[in-house]
């Protein structure tokens, strides 16, 4: 079905901004200096878990305090005031209630930070509906870019990459699976020369791997698994080797295929 998004552009205004901050992926190490800055300038972070997002600012408190000695959040840190006092809770089932309640506090001057447990913000995790309806309102929508597991694992797997299709996370149903790869299989048809790019949750990991094969039968795959962890992974092999290797699938998987 198709879906069409009608926007109503509206002149930007005095209206604060809201920052679509990446957070890492694993690795602590791999957020930016930006990044680190704007979550201690903005005066609301909406995230999908609070004590996730309060651990990573207490964790980058202590870490880069260099960093932070002219951000206003710092300041009233140290004047007694909670970390939690800025952090609201923005995950898939409370996004439609929160998106009014964002729009009003920037209305009101506040700069607003959009955090992911790990990643990219939107990038299948919650954001789009905030980020559309602020732009319908004129107010300014800022990328603070960074890590992202799907490019991570694409430069890492020996696949082209000039030309990749993110497919996110796959249906949760087999039947709706299997469509999914059977399109695929169509395109091969148009010799687009692809890779594709999915993620993959450990519970479904061997079942989504079955109804590939079912499709697209015994093809060469890419899986990297809990990417700039410890247990860091990339595997290449075909899917029924793939199903034996990981025999009991944990962490967060991307797969990656390629049609030549």
């Amino acid at each position: 079905m198709d879906v069409r998004i009608d926007f109503c552009f509206i002149p930007p205004t005095l209206h604060r901004e809201i920052s679509s901050v990446n957070a890492p992926i694993g690795n602590l190490e791999d957020i930016t200096i930006r990044a680190i800055k704007t979550l201690f300038s903005v005066d609301i972070i909406a995230c999908e878990d609070t004590r996730r997002t309060g651990l990573l600012l207490q964790e980058l408190t202590r870490r880069y305090p260099s960093l932070l000695d002219d951000k206003p959040a710092l300041t009233k840190i140290r004047h007694g005031e909670s970390l939690s006092k800025r952090l609201v809770s923005y995950y898939d089932q409370t996004e439609q209630q929160r998106v009014p309640e964002m729009l009003e506090r920037m209305k009101q001057g506040n700069d607003v930070a959009l955090v992911s447990d790990a990643g990219t913000p939107l990038i299948s995790d919650p954001g789009f509906l905030l980020v559309r309806e602020a732009i319908k309102q004129g107010i300014n929508v800022v990328s603070i870019p960074g890590p992202t597991a799907a490019i991570a694992a694409l430069t890492t797997s020996g696949l082209p990459t000039d030309k990749f299709f993110f497919l996110g996370y796959p249906p949760e149903k087999s039947s709706h699976r299997i469509k999914l790869f059977e399109s695929l299989f169509n395109l091969h048809r148009y010799k687009l020369n692809s890779t594709y790019v999915l993620y993959c949750a450990p519970h479904k990991f061997r079942q989504t791997l079955e109804d590939m094969q079912s499709v697209l039968g015994d093809i060469p795959i890419v899986i990297a698994r809990e990417l700039t962890k410890v247990h860091e992974e990339v595997w290449r092999g075909k899917i029924p080797e793939a199903v034996k290797h990981f025999s009991d699938p944990q962490g967060e998987f991307v797969l990656l295929l390629h049609h030549p």
